[in-house]
């Protein structure tokens, strides 16, 4: 499914909850190029994130440009966390990449507000993620690390209370 692409002048913000769709594919696979992961199998790979966790959905935003070339996107999905107590639904942030000559622009700002908004439209006040590269990008996004929490990837892992 596609809603309908939020459009301004020179971009469009676009919601893809399926991702066989071509938009989608050719974002992901020029950020995959631009950091150098090679893919045997594309279908593959895109049937997966279809699937999501858990009974939980895959979504993205992908930010195009007035002549539809990718500016970026942020790949997310709701996941929960549960103790024998306690449960709570977060927004993890999966995958997130702007386009190298679109950085610093405010597009990596806006795709964040995005899946924010998104997550508080559907009962979740928490984002969660992990990083390598852009800690100060989510630390004056008001994200902070998680101390005691750690990823299977060994990436720092962030935290932003959206309430």
């Amino acid at each position: 499914m596609v809603k309908q692409p939020d459009v301004r002048e020179d971009y469009s913000d676009v919601l893809i909850s399926d991702f066989a769709d071509p938009v989608f594919q050719a974002a992901f696979r020029q950020y995959f190029a631009e950091i150098g992961i090679k893919v045997k199998d594309w279908d593959g790979l895109f049937q997966e994130m279809n699937r999501g966790d858990d009974g939980e959905k895959n979504a993205a935003y992908v930010r195009l440009s007035a002549n539809g070339g990718a500016i970026g996107f942020l790949l997310f999905l709701p996941i929960r966390f549960t103790s024998w107590f306690f449960e709570e639904t977060c927004g993890f942030i999966r995958e997130f990449w702007v386009a190298d000559e679109f950085r610093g622009k405010g597009h990596g700002s806006e795709l964040i507000a995005l899946a924010e908004r998104y997550f508080l439209e559907h009962g979740i006040t928490t984002s969660i993620l992990t990083t390598d590269t852009a800690r100060r990008f989510y630390e004056r996004h008001g994200y902070r690390k998680a101390a005691g929490c750690k990823a299977k990837n060994k990436d720092e892992v962030f935290v932003k209370r959206l309430k």
